[in-house]
């Protein structure tokens, strides 16, 4: 299980860093993204992987974090959703209005200067 989550982490997070450098904004939003979820399920992996653990107290189990799931990754994690979320969103729309007033969609907004030298003989 342990080894899953460590690939899983490691793809997410290879693929955000190489999306993270790709020259178009589109791609380095969705780079960020996956950067996001890797840092998230890392987050997650630091509670623990237990199975058939408790989530909550229970009646005869003695309370400590040997016998039940810590809460502090989970909501840290969730928290964490929310606002990727909205960042995400927040980049949509500024790149929207980006690619509107520059007219190209690459981040350092050469990609039409250089098509216009290209096109003129």
């Amino acid at each position: 299980m342990e080894a899953i989550l460590a690939i899983a982490i490691g793809v997410l997070s290879g693929s955000g860093v190489y999306l993270l450098l790709r020259p178009r904004t589109f791609q380095v939003i969705m780079g960020l993204t996956l950067v996001s979820y890797a840092v998230n399920l890392f987050i997650f992996s630091m509670g623990r992987l237990k199975v058939d653990s408790e989530p909550v107290l229970v009646d005869g189990i003695k309370a400590t974090l040997a016998n039940t799931a810590d809460p502090m990754p989970q909501a840290l994690v969730l928290t964490a959703i929310v606002i990727g979320f909205a960042m995400t969103a927040l980049f949509l729309v500024v790149l929207l209005a980006s690619r509107g007033l520059a007219g190209t969609d690459h981040v350092d907004g050469e990609e039409l200067a250089g098509r216009r030298d290209r096109e003129q003989p």
